[in-house]
């Protein structure tokens, strides 16, 4: 990768303490957002969660805003929250470590350009998933409103990983104690520390820009970044050296289905069922459905001799079970995605599911030979921690 691909931040901002608000990481719908910023009360909550969503702040529901007439107010907001909450910080990367019941990551936080191509002519980040179009159109728009990045995606080199883990740990043997050292809700201790400019902020930013970039987590963010034209992006870019593959389950919703019709229009499409206990399954080309009337395991057809290889279950289920055996849209407000952090009980159906569809982790051997076929895995099937947290570092993109 072109080392003008991966660069430092010309400007950002640290927090001094606590990230302002709740933790923005733990929402995955707008309707938690929704709720999440209605618990603050009807002002417009001085948090980074108002800042990232201002059309679902109390205040611009009750005033008719949408998201157009929403982003001044956020503007706002956040230049209140750097003043109050961060300190600025020039021209620097920030190493960064996180460790976890989940795993451990260390990497450097910087400006990618999300658009950036090499001499082969293919992209050097590439999208691991397919993406909600109207999700990407959302967060372009905030994001080009503000001119700020308040998250970051995760990137992973393809080859090298151990190699920039290794130059992230020189740079901060010298560096002295991490300018931000905090603990999640989750109990994973992440630490950051600034870089500024020198030699072992070279060999950082070179190991990070010698191989292309898989999006780890991140894809409507990665997509958001480079519909926005800003020129860059906050990524986070890690090679582990610990990380997982987490499931992300479908909750399937308003058909008005009943857990019998559900049933048999899966046998009716021709799919092995068993009942079963709820549980998660560990393998690969099985689906565990949980309804309010038990769970059945269904295990899915082999793959067929025309069919591309590795075959990812998430494509599957949205085309077999539920575009196919119901008539539902995989996109549409029927289907809600639901990562594996987020499943308390895998026998606890959400109030408003007819079924939930439990899935298997992809293994990452797949996702590599997905992408080394310059496919594109289905969308929301990966949930790799652990996680950078939003909200300790601010990136500036507009310069």
């Amino acid at each position: 990768m072109a080392r003008g691909a991966v660069r430092p931040l010309r400007t950002a901002w640290v927090v001094r303490d606590a990230v302002p608000g709740p933790d923005v990481d733990e929402f995955a719908g707008p309707e938690q957002v929704r709720a999440a910023l209605a618990a603050e009360g009807t002002a417009a909550p001085d948090t980074l969660l108002a800042v990232q969503h201002p059309h679902r702040t109390p205040l611009a529901i009750a005033g008719g805003f949408d998201l157009a007439a929403a982003l001044p107010m956020a503007r706002t907001t956040l230049a209140r929250l750097r003043a109050t909450h961060y300190r600025r910080a020039d021209d620097v990367v920030a190493p960064y470590a996180v460790t976890g019941p989940d795993g451990s990551a260390t990497g450097v936080l910087c400006l990618v350009d999300p658009a950036a191509v090499g001499a082969d002519g293919l992209a050097r980040v590439r999208h691991t998933e397919e993406v909600y179009p109207e999700v990407v159109a959302e967060r372009a728009t905030v994001l080009k409103g503000l001119g700020c990045a308040t998250s970051a995606a995760m990137l992973v080199p393809t080859a090298g990983g151990d190699a920039l883990t290794e130059a992230v740990r020189q740079a901060t043997q010298g560096v002295g104690a991490p300018a931000v050292s905090t603990v999640d809700s989750g109990g994973r201790e992440h630490r950051l520390w600034l870089l500024g400019p020198g030699p072992e902020r070279d060999a950082v930013l070179a190991a990070a820009a010698a191989h292309p970039l898989l999006v780890a987590d991140g894809n409507h963010r990665v997509a958001a970044a480079a519909a926005a034209g800003l020129g860059g992006m906050l990524a986070l870019v890690t090679g582990g050296p610990d990380l997982h593959i987490g499931s992300i389950h479908r909750v399937l919703r308003g058909t008005g289905r009943t857990p019998e019709s559900l049933v048999e229009a899966w046998r009716s499409a021709g799919l092995t069922l068993r009942l079963t206990r709820p549980h998660l399954p560990q393998r690969p080309g099985h689906v565990v459905a949980v309804t309010r009337a038990g769970a059945v395991e269904i295990e899915l057809p082999p793959p067929g001799p025309a069919e591309d290889q590795p075959r990812i279950d998430h494509s599957v289920v949205e085309r077999l079970l539920l575009a196919d055996a119901l008539g539902v849209d995989p996109a549409g407000p029927q289907v809600r995605a639901l990562p594996a952090p987020q499943l308390p009980d895998p026998a606890r159906l959400p109030d408003d599911a007819e079924a939930l569809l439990l899935l298997a982790p992809v293994p990452y051997a797949d996702v590599l030979g997905v992408h080394a076929r310059h496919r594109t895995m289905p969308r929301k099937a990966t949930y790799f921690t652990p996680k950078p947290r939003s909200g300790l570092l601010l990136a500036d993109l507009t310069a």
